[in-house]
């Protein structure tokens, strides 16, 4: 799981351890769709009154055998985008994420649903090729790689007919033909697969890594996620032990870093790699440090030959792509350098254009294909990368699909969880990738840790390449819900898949499975796993001695609140209950936090505090819509704009405190208190022009941090210096520390003058501050020290 599809920006932690068209005049319009830059209805000599317009795209009727082209030519005239666009986004199945940009059909309107199927069945291939939905580097080069003469294979097809070919045809002749098919296309065809079908083809396509029976027929393969809070590479280390104990883990050993600081990025790059060297399985199973791609090539240039697969987010258009500081262009420079076995990693997410404001009126079904059409096409530079350098052609790309990490904005419910997942499972596959699912839930989605058994149930016989792997199904960094280790145990068992041959072997060589592949008496110890550990390492300590040495470790890595899982239930898919009794109380306490409101009595405790509020009608809407905590209620930002007015720009730094999805940990003891007293006292040694100000901010997200700082610094006097919002916010809840993170932004005056301009690329942050986790003294002290690098001062 990566910070992204909503990739964090710069990560820091101790480096100790770390639409709209004219009217038509024919009576009602075909489509309909209500909110900002909403059509309007059009009437003509009619005079009943006119019913009340749906919040959504509406299509009443549509005429026999009629294509969207067809239907768009009737109703306007003229071909239309717009038009174009929410047409194909009606046909979608329902998600939160399409009606909040205006392109799906809404939720109960089943009518609109078939009639925009109906319509893209009746399409020809070749007219939405010849129509680009959007034409930016991202979608030529996505074109330039799609075979032409496959192409041909599915001229005169509609969709309709491509639908028929995928569930008859078998894989032989599918992969024929899928080369030729544009993202769009492939896009487009899973709109009209219902979930039973997606399964079906699911079944048939198989895309195994090179050399590996990684992503093959009757394999399902893990990627081990061993998150830490702070970057300890014990953390990190021990939970690799505890996968290897369940016989877990034949993709990558991919930890998602605190910090993007190149060498503490670099010790946990060493670490995973002397995990796979000191076990002999190199050539087995890659790892992987989830860091920025430009960050992982600073540390492979200064320790050479320590870094594995390398990751990126990816956004479905070159705008979203830009917010995670990437393009095309980078990705192809990066992709020269990748000339090993081990090529790139990426992780892609439905809604991470949208939550980022960077959809362009696309549905998200379509820009999630662009996606898999992007690294479809690195798949190939790749290729050509190992052919330049000599090297056999036969590149390990990956993809993870982070189905639910973002939030309820995109969807809420676990049965949108399943056609998400399922959606994503075939999309990836057409496009030949060897593609596995993070099936996942944030805190503030509906979706029990018990929902995520469900999903998992409904969604493993379409045959991913892999799940991600965790102790327990709580991330202790991210805060947010996935698959445990027990998970794979029992969908082995129950699905009757395999792991990878080669490290199955391991697995019997480590003594945790027998011959027969049943569990032995080791299974689910990660002690006995390093005790092997420490032997093939060559200590020459005895057994008893590294145990105890190797308990005590285990004792404070809990105490840290990471969880380590031991032995298992009633059988060996299941969680050890004492343990599972913990995160289900961890569970409910994110829950409880999630909703908990920050209080007023809490606030007047604060120094020279200033109340402010969001656009947020109520906590609920806070949780359920997140732009409406991006912005600043108008008093508020009047406030905001007072104090930048009267200050007349002596002040370099400002202070905003924001509840985020967790406010008790801004209330709770020893936390917020301790880390403004040390950033205080810290930017003032480091001449740092403080305001007295403390804004504190109600349901506030983190790109109110930024309006923050446009209304602050706006026409400063000597624009060129920089001016920094120091934006302090809960995180999600889940973790059981109440955390919260800085987010530190600190671009000159002209640019916060420029609304719209500052963004997550351009800001660093630091995370899982808590009195039990990066103490909250020392996160002030890293606060001000990126700070001055970032400013110069």
């Amino acid at each position: 799981m990566s910070s992204s599809p909503t990739q964090k920006p710069e990560f820091s932690a101790q480096p100790s351890s770390w639409a709209s068209f004219p009217l038509a005049r024919r009576g009602f319009l075909g489509v309909v769709v209500t909110g900002a830059g909403a059509m309007l209805w059009s009437v003509c000599d009619r005079s009943e009154p006119m019913p009340p317009a749906p919040n959504g795209v509406w299509i009443p009727e549509i005429e026999r055998g009629e294509s969207i082209f067809g239907y768009i030519q009737r109703k306007l005239g003229r071909h239309d985008q717009t038009l174009y666009r929410q047409i194909l986004g009606a046909a979608n199945d329902y998600k939160e994420g399409d009606e909040a940009i205006h392109v799906g059909a809404v939720r109960d309107d089943q009518t609109t649903r078939t009639n925009a199927r109906t319509l893209l069945a009746n399409t020809l291939l070749s007219e939405i090729d010849a129509h680009p939905l959007l034409d930016d580097m991202q979608a030529q080069l996505i074109a330039q790689t799609t075979l032409a003469a496959a192409t041909k294979l599915t001229a005169g097809w509609t969709f309709g007919g491509l639908r028929t070919h995928l569930l008859s045809d078998p894989e032989a002749d599918i992969k024929g033909y899928m080369v030729g098919l544009s993202s769009d296309v492939i896009g487009c065809v899973v709109k009209l697969l219902t979930n039973a079908e997606l399964i079906l083809i699911g079944q048939k396509i198989f895309n195994p890594l090179p050399g590996s029976k990684v992503g093959s027929k009757g394999y399902m393969g893990a990627r081990v996620q061993p998150n830490s809070p702070t970057d300890n590479i014990d953390d990190i280390a021990w939970q690799v032990f505890d996968a290897f104990s369940y016989a877990v883990g034949d993709v990558v050993l991919g930890c998602n870093p605190v910090s993007s600081d190149p060498d503490s990025v670099a010790l946990i790059e060493q670490q995973l790699l002397e995990l796979r060297r000191v076990f002999g399985i190199e050539d087995a199973i890659s790892h992987c440090v989830l860091a920025h791609i430009d960050v992982q090539d600073v540390v492979e240039k200064k320790y050479p030959g320590t870094t594995g697969i390398w990751f990126q987010s990816l956004a479905g258009n070159d705008a979203a792509n830009a917010t995670f500081d990437v393009s095309v262009q980078k990705l192809l420079d990066h992709t020269k350098k990748r000339t090993g076995k081990y090529g790139l990693y990426f992780e892609t997410g439905q809604g991470a254009d949208f939550t980022n404001g960077k959809d362009q009126g696309l549905d998200m079904v379509i820009l999630e294909s662009r996606k898999y059409g992007l690294a479809r096409a690195l798949t190939h530079k790749i290729a050509d990368a190992q052919r330049a350098a000599g090297q056999p052609v036969a590149p390990w790309l990956h993809v993870n699909d982070v189905a639910g990490f973002i939030g309820p904005e995109v969807f809420r419910s676990r049965e949108q969880l399943v056609r998400c997942c399922l959606e994503d499972i075939v999309m990836g596959k057409l496009h030949g990738l060897t593609i596995g699912l993070d099936i996942c839930s944030t805190l503030h989605m509906d979706v029990s840790l018990d929902d995520l058994d469900y999903c998992i149930d409904q969604i493993m016989p379409a045959c991913p390449a892999y799940l991600m792997a965790l102790p327990t199904k709580n991330d202790p960094m991210l805060g947010y819900l996935t698959t445990a280790f027990q998970d794979h145990v029992r969908i082995r068992e129950k699905f009757h898949y395999k792991v990878d041959d080669a490290m199955w072997a391991f697995y019997q060589r480590l003594e945790v499975i027998d011959a027969t592949g049943k569990p032995t008496a080791h299974f689910g110890d990660p002690l006995w796993v390093y005790w092997k550990f420490m032997q093939a390492k060559g200590d020459p300590r005895g057994q008893a001695e590294i145990f105890a040495e190797g308990q005590r470790k285990l004792d404070e890595i809990r105490g840290r609140g990471v969880w380590i899982a031991e032995k298992f239930g009633a059988t060996p898919g299941q969680l050890e209950p004492a343990l599972d009794r913990e995160i289900r109380r961890l569970y409910d306490d994110a829950k409880q936090s999630l909703w908990v409101e920050l209080d007023d009595a809490f606030v007047r405790t604060l120094p020279m505090s200033l109340l402010l509020k969001t656009q947020s009608t109520d906590r609920k809407d806070y949780v359920w819509h997140p732009p409406s905590g991006e912005k600043l209620l108008a008093q508020s930002a009047e406030q905001v704009r007072s104090i930048g007015v009267a200050s007349q720009g002596q002040y370099n730094v400002h202070v905003l405190v924001s509840d985020g999805l967790c406010a008790p940990a801004l209330s709770d003891a020893g936390h917020l208190l301790p880390y403004l007293t040390q950033l205080r006292q810290d930017l003032d040694a480091a001449s740092f022009k403080t305001s007295p100000s403390l804004c504190v901010l109600k349901n506030g997200r983190v790109r109110a941090g930024y309006q923050m700082g446009e209304l602050l610094y706006a026409g400063v006097p000597d624009p060129s210096k920089p001016r920094a919002i120091l934006h302090i916010i809960g995180e999600r809840p889940g973790s059981g520390h109440h955390a919260y993170s800085v987010y530190i932004t600190a671009p000159d005056g002209a640019t916060w003058s420029k609304p719209g301009t500052v963004d997550h690329n351009i800001t660093r942050v630091i995370s899982g501050i808590a009195d039990t986790a990066y103490k909250p003294v020392q996160a002030a002290q890293e606060t001000v020290r990126i700070l001055r690098m970032m400013t110069g001062i």
